[in-house]
């Protein structure tokens, strides 16, 4: 990939240009510099301008900034072995206003007969200009690939975290779930976005105790469709991210905005996973043997990072890190970010029993007292039946904007 520096500016003041990208270099959009990531001075500005822009927001978590860092890095990131991606500040005065990372996956445009690429990480003052020259900087990029539309707020890929919350900013966010400021939905719509499709997140506290009155339900269910759940295996870690792997290619193949994790993505998600959770949180059901359906719910580690500031050392200091260790053993919430069934298993309790047996636990062991299920796709109806047939309710709504480049 090249990593060419780029100033782009617009020829004039629509904030909607018929080829966005082609202004010539130079400040723009009311004095707002673009300058593509390629120092590290630029990278750290990248990645720590968030602190600007939620200064007053008490909800808003911090992601760690070594864990931004690798993300972003060719080098380390798995996503890189097929996909490209590159990354943009916005400067106005000679302080960062904005960001924007893009990124071209050939494979979800092979899989889908498409031609887009997507947005993401996007961060902004409240300014149309810093949020048009961003966008206008990420559609050039794309421009210059071949690519004739945009889509996103998305990381790489709607494996990564993904959508703009236009509801439900009132409260956290749960761990590899997006935050943003009210107003970002007004900029790019500004820009030209329109909706493609809304993703919900629910929430479970359980006020009813529904896993007491469950449990002979799912005994039954289990008993009716010869279903046995059973926690991941650290023992046979390989094989049993092989067999997760293919229930979810084949499981979720189907749904919109659907593109395959390479080998070493999902291996590499499986083992930051490992990390963070218990093996009763990552949930196998099996009929006869073979695995038709997984579940994975992580400890809502943003609970435990919210007051470190993105930080894991102080002057050098592990310092970050000995309080991370220290609260992750008090953290109160969860969040189940994976519930995959083979078609053909879907009603015979399968995904039922998942929720169950992960609730039961995270309740009566973990001592939670509430998770987040996310995310689902609004018409997604099967999985939303599942998941309200155990009590939980919408909370959150996050949006998939697009538009037509060419």
């Amino acid at each position: 990939m090249g990593w060419l520096r780029l100033l782009e500016r617009r020829r004039d003041e629509n904030p909607c240009p018929q080829s966005p990208g082609d202004a010539p270099a130079g400040p723009g959009h009311g004095g707002v510099e673009i300058s593509q990531v390629t120092t590290r001075r630029q990278l750290d500005q990248f990645v720590k301008l968030p602190q600007r822009i939620y200064v007053n927001d008490p909800h808003w978590v911090p992601r760690l900034m070594i864990e931004v860092k690798e993300f972003l890095d060719p080098k380390r990131h798995p996503f890189f072995g097929h996909g490209a991606a590159a990354e943009f500040l916005a400067v106005r005065r000679g302080e960062p206003v904005g960001r924007i990372l893009v990124s071209d996956d050939p494979w979800y445009n092979e899989f889908h007969a498409t031609n887009v690429g997507c947005f993401g990480m996007f961060e902004s003052v409240d300014d149309q200009a810093v949020a048009s020259a961003l966008l206008d900087a990420a559609a050039g990029w794309l421009n210059r690939r071949g690519r004739t539309a945009i889509m996103g707020p998305i990381d790489y890929s709607m494996n990564y975290a993904c959508g703009l919350l236009v509801e439900g900013f009132d409260t956290p966010p749960r761990i590899m779930m997006n935050h943003n400021p009210p107003y970002y939905a007004k900029l790019l719509e500004g820009w030209g976005l329109a909706k493609a499709k809304d993703l919900v997140a629910w929430w479970f506290d359980d006020p009813q105790d529904m896993c007491t009155r469950w449990k002979r339900m799912a005994e039954w269910l289990g008993r009716r469709g010869g279903v046995t759940v059973r926690p991941f295996r650290l023992k046979d870690f390989d094989a049993e991210v092989k067999r997760c792997n293919a229930v979810y290619s084949a499981a979720t193949a189907p749904n919109w905005g659907f593109v395959k994790l390479s080998d070493g993505e999902f291996h590499h998600l499986a083992k930051q996973i490992a990390q963070i959770t218990v093996p009763e949180q990552v949930l196998l059901a099996e009929v006869d043997g073979k695995v038709v359906g997984f579940s994975i719910t992580l400890p809502d580690l943003n609970e435990a990072i919210r007051p470190l500031g993105g930080r894991l050392t102080t002057f050098g200091l592990p310092i970050g890190l000995v309080r991370l260790l220290f609260r992750m053993r008090r953290i109160k919430t969860a969040r189940m970010m994976v519930l995959d069934v083979l078609e053909g298993y879907r009603r015979r309790g399968v995904g039922e029993l998942l929720i169950l047996h992960t609730l039961d636990y995270g309740k009566n062991t973990l001592r939670y007292t509430g998770a987040e299920l996310s995310w689902t796709l609004e018409d997604n109806t099967a999985v939303s039946r599942t998941i309200e047939a155990v009590g939980a309710k919408p909370y959150k709504r996050y949006r998939i904007y697009e538009r037509f480049l060419a």
